[in-house]
């Protein structure tokens, strides 16, 4: 609610699917969503695993390295990754390029959208909409090496509960996330909701712009020379046939007398 009314977001309120998760998914007009998944451990006890989704803040963003719209995504230099939605051109390659599958393309002006981690909070000195309201402190906000540490007193805490496989989800495959998981089963985080264990950026995505520019420079730089080698091996794009016709008509041009208007007394007989 705090994202929703801070961004000035208005979502349909949907239909039950059989899930906790309220709205069910991602939507260009629903920028986080609480996931709820049951799994079983191993002597059967039945356990809850929450997990807040959205935007990971990589890095070494993915929909960045993908966008082919310069301006169209930002990164600050404190590690948020923003949308910039007039320089958007809705290509959907943000989509393609994020291992955790977080951009949302509009149906009605066919743009990108995500959070933004509450950019505009952040610059003035204030915590995300979503930190402000938690109530009971899940969500923290501040320096990535305070946050490290803070992640460490809680892996210790919950190891001396029995959770052994606790532990710290920042996955070095997109340079580290600004937005990191205290996770009970860290060995295993597709638990939680298809969280993927080793998120990378596709090779394709993290070259495509690197290669096709070069690619498009040495096209470009062919093609001209090609144009100024035909040029200077064959000249211009005439003949001595096709500058006959007009030399032709020029002289028979030259040749046509031009009727003059005279005074009557000038004029033929039979045309006064």
């Amino acid at each position: 609610m705090a994202c929703s009314e801070w961004n000035d977001l208005r979502d349909e309120v949907g239909h039950n699917v059989g899930v906790y998760d309220n709205p069910a998914d991602l939507t260009p007009e629903t920028w986080t969503v609480i996931r709820f998944d049951e799994v079983e451990d191993e002597s059967g006890k039945l356990e809850w695993l929450l997990r807040k989704e959205g935007c990971m803040h990589c890095e070494e963003p993915g929909c960045l390295k993908a966008c082919p719209s310069p301006g169209a995504i930002v990164q600050f230099a404190n590690g948020i990754v923003d949308f910039q939605s007039d320089q958007c051109i809705g290509c959907g390659y943000c989509v393609a390029g994020c291992p955790f599958d977080v951009p949302r393309i509009s149906k009605k002006d066919n743009k990108a959208y995500k959070c933004t981690l509450c950019a505009d909070r952040v610059a003035v000195g204030q915590e995300p909409a979503c930190v402000k309201t938690c109530p009971t402190g899940a969500i923290a906000f501040g320096s990535k090496a305070d946050m490290k540490q803070l992640a460490a007193n809680r892996i210790d805490e919950l190891k001396s509960r029995g959770h052994e496989g606790a532990g710290l989800y920042d996955p070095a495959g997109v340079g580290g996330t600004h937005v990191m998981y205290v996770l009970t089963h860290a060995d295993t985080p597709e638990i939680y909701h298809r969280l993927p264990k080793d998120p990378y950026i596709s090779p394709v995505v993290r070259g495509w712009k690197e290669w096709l520019k070069p690619v498009g420079a040495l096209g470009f730089i062919v093609t001209l020379a090609a144009s100024f080698a035909h040029y200077v091996g064959v000249g211009p794009n005439t003949t001595e046939e096709d500058e006959h016709p007009a030399a032709e008509g020029k002289e028979l041009a030259d040749a046509t007398p031009v009727a003059q208007q005279g005074s009557d007394d000038e004029r033929p007989e039979g045309r006064k």
